[in-house]
């Protein structure tokens, strides 16, 4: 296939500048490049149907953007019903064939994984960059030029945001709790949102940690170290944020202690039983006492690690392996109180909140190794499950917020929407800048785009004017969405951010109407915003520079294969 032309004899040269790989002719007769069976898209229409795949995909989620959205109601293979608004969990659940579709779904991963939120905002945003560029696509213009102009346009919108950008003062939680509320005000749990707010809050000012290494900056890894456990039934007002860790586990002894105070806690990572062969092993016994010593042994080597561990007197003991009873029975002698296979992530967050260290071997513990920080462990029946609580603590660096709501649907969406409030105050914190919301940024930056079109030379002027009219559809979607009377209200609000006035003015997304979103308060966090941005003009940048679309080798196994066979993307 990387045959030029001029080593090709008897190539036609018309079918060559055409890049049909299929069929060149040679000495008379056909010479098969590609397999019989591959499908090929090249020049204009594999480029028109990235740009339809992309906003198709675009208006599929279209309608789930703002505080008056509506939710998808989506059946999974397994024949779950999944309810939400959240445009990455929805296209996670959508299985699409065209190859763009599936990179516009990688975005909405992408944003999710990067700052948390923002997920509906960049695939609304890059299908409209996609769908803005094919008037230049149809009428010849190369996809280079286009890709260029779309390039300066970034570069020129985030200086604008930049500008726009108000620091937050360290401390000030009014205008943490406010840039939350207005990530929480678009979903599901908006009716319950001070309660939510105060839970996303609390979470990651819990887990919040300064780097000594790196000049005090804040890590906060919501991740690994805020557990989110749900648990059906109960009433939502009694979900809160624990002062401490709980997890789904009871001690193994019906006699040992299930309420202690300020507890002794050793964390262990290795088995409390004797050591079984790693493969078949094989004992040769030549009389009736071997066994009795082999037995012995055993015993011996539990009563050894036992007697290692209570020495560092210990309340209770929480392995990530298993106990086996004799070592259970002489913890409950001393009036230890143990718990058996627990999750090496829960280990990980009891030992940040009662100040242990996990341990690899019975023979090396120290003192120090005991967390000590812990007021109170405890073990609680909830529903059918019991349930074990470590709470109290001193200045813990990690939590379990503990959910509770009427069914598992529920308790799902409000773990999301949890995520997302939570991913907010922790880029506010890390990154202490806001901008306004309700498409504010977007107006603003747009008429700012328009203004600088003419300084622009060339033919690079048309596109880059272009992503003007593309970031006009996030204020227009959230008009559109709350019923709005949409030409009337982005025709005067384009005219109020003329010359860079009225920057804080923007949607309502309550109400459809034009207003001053300082006074509403309505905030988003920078790093959102400029992530949107910065990933929908570079998405819509790698598509547009396509223009060609091999289906693999077995078009027969594929997706794609199968879509181009039955002609579902001819009309793209």
């Amino acid at each position: 296939s990387k045959t030029s032309a001029k080593q090709i004899p008897f190539a036609s040269k018309h079918l060559f500048q055409k890049h049909t790989l299929h069929l060149i002719m040679q000495a008379g007769g056909p010479v098969m490049v590609l397999n019989t069976g591959t499908k090929r898209e090249h020049g204009r229409r594999a480029q028109m149907g990235n740009i339809a795949a992309g906003v198709a995909i675009s208006n599929l989620i279209r309608t789930t953007l703002g505080p008056k959205s509506m939710l998808k109601m989506l059946l999974d293979p397994m024949g779950g019903i999944v309810m939400t608004n959240d445009g990455n969990c929805i296209l996670r659940e959508v299985d699409v064939s065209h190859p763009a579709a599936k990179s516009m779904i990688e975005l909405a991963r992408a944003q999710d994984e990067e700052v948390g939120d923002g997920t509906t905002s960049v695939i609304v945003l890059a299908g409209e960059m996609l769908a803005v560029a094919r008037p230049f696509i149809d009428r010849n213009m190369h996809p280079t030029v286009v890709c260029r102009a779309y390039n300066k346009a970034l570069t020129f919108a985030l200086d604008i945001i930049r500008g726009m950008a108000t620091d937050v003062v360290d401390g000030d939680e009014e205008r943490l709790r406010t840039v939350v509320r207005s990530c929480i005000g678009t979903k599901f749990v908006s009716r319950f949102e001070d309660q939510m707010v105060d839970l996303a809050v609390l979470a990651v000012k819990t887990v919040c940690e300064e780097s000594k290494s790196k000049g005090g900056k804040k890590i906060i890894d919501i991740k690994r170290y805020a557990k989110v456990e749900k648990i059906p039934g109960g009433e939502l007002s009694e979900c809160r944020v624990l002062n401490g860790v709980m997890f789904n586990k009871d001690v193994t002894h019906a006699k040992m202690s299930r309420s202690i105070k300020n507890p002794r806690i050793l964390l262990l990572d290795c088995p409390l039983e004797y050591k079984k062969g790693e493969s078949n092993a094989n004992i040769e016994i030549m009389k009736d006492s071997d066994w009795d010593d082999i037995l012995r042994l055993e015993e011996e080597y539990i009563q050894k690690i036992s007697m290692s561990i209570l020495k560092h007197k210990p309340d209770v003991v929480i392995t990530e392996k298993g106990l086996s009873d004799l070592c259970q029975h002489y913890l409950v002698k001393a009036g230890v109180s143990a718990i058996r296979r627990i999750r090496k992530t829960d280990n990980n967050r009891i030992a940040k909140v009662c100040g242990a260290t996990i341990c690899n071997r019975v023979e090396e513990i120290t003192d120090s190794d005991i967390g000590t920080l812990a007021g109170k462990f405890e073990v609680r029946k909830i529903g059918d499950e019991y349930f074990t609580f470590v709470e109290e603590c001193q200045a813990p660096k990690a939590c379990t917020i503990l959910l509770r709501g009427a069914s598992k649907d529920v308790l799902n969406e409000i773990e999301r929407n949890l995520q997302d409030a939570m991913q907010t105050a922790r880029n506010v914190l890390t990154e202490p800048l806001l901008l306004p919301g309700g498409g504010a940024v977007e107006m603003h930056v747009a008429q700012a785009l328009r203004e600088h079109a003419d300084k622009v030379e060339g033919s690079e002027q048309w596109p880059f004017a272009a992503v003007a009219d593309a970031l006009e559809v996030i204020p227009r979607t959230l008009c559109q969405n709350c019923g709005g009377d949409t030409v009337r209200v982005m025709s005067k609000l384009r005219s109020m951010h003329a010359d860079g006035q009225n920057a804080n003015f923007g949607i309502d997304g309550s109400t459809g109407e034009i207003a001053d979103l300082n006074e509403v308060g309505v905030w988003e966090a920078y790093a959102v915003k400029t992530q949107t941005i910065k990933t929908s003009i570079e998405s819509a940048i790698m598509l547009l520079r396509i223009d060609d679309i091999c289906s693999g080798s077995k078009p027969r196994n594929s997706a794609y294969g199968d879509a181009l066979n039955s002609g579902q993307l001819d009309d793209m």
